[in-house]
């Protein structure tokens, strides 16, 4: 079984957080915040801003740990780490991604109370994320293990 490390970034800019859209032929879509796997010594929060900008071509600062996200499916294992992240500077463009067959089709800033229809990634976005938010995260939340759709 394979394992992966990874780490994502929920970044607000005017009360929307960032989401990029994962499309392949065949496959239901699904929108989920910026993120990717850790590169050899990378620094987790680094990670997210790495992948934030690969993604998105949004630059960020990653601030704070959120969310501790636990997966698996037959075939890998994964530990995601979620950081609050601040926009830096940046606008859209998903078309400089340097991961071949990544299925970034497009991304987009959303209302937390207008996310895409469908799936969209991490689960707390639907849910507790502007509770959360609005506490000012004093700790990460760990979320629970759960079955990976895609």
């Amino acid at each position: 079984m394979l394992h992966r490390i990874s780490c994502g970034a929920l970044v607000m800019r005017e009360n929307r957080i960032l989401l990029v859209c994962h499309q392949q032929p065949g496959q239901q879509e699904f929108w989920i915040a910026p993120g990717g796997g850790v590169e050899s010594s990378e620094e987790l929060a680094a990670t997210a801003e790495r992948e934030t900008l690969e993604e998105s071509g949004i630059r960020v600062r990653a601030t704070r740990l959120a969310y501790i996200e636990e997966g698996w499916s037959a075939e890998q294992r994964i530990l995601k780490f979620w950081f609050l992240a601040d926009y830096v500077s940046g606008e859209i463009d998903v078309s400089a991604n340097p991961a071949s067959g990544e299925s970034i089709v497009k991304a987009g800033w959303f209302a937390l109370d207008a996310l895409p229809q469908g799936h969209v990634f991490p689960d707390p976005l639907r849910g507790r994320f502007s509770h959360d938010l609005a506490a000012g995260f004093p700790g990460a939340v760990k979320l629970p293990l759960r079955k990976l759709l895609f």
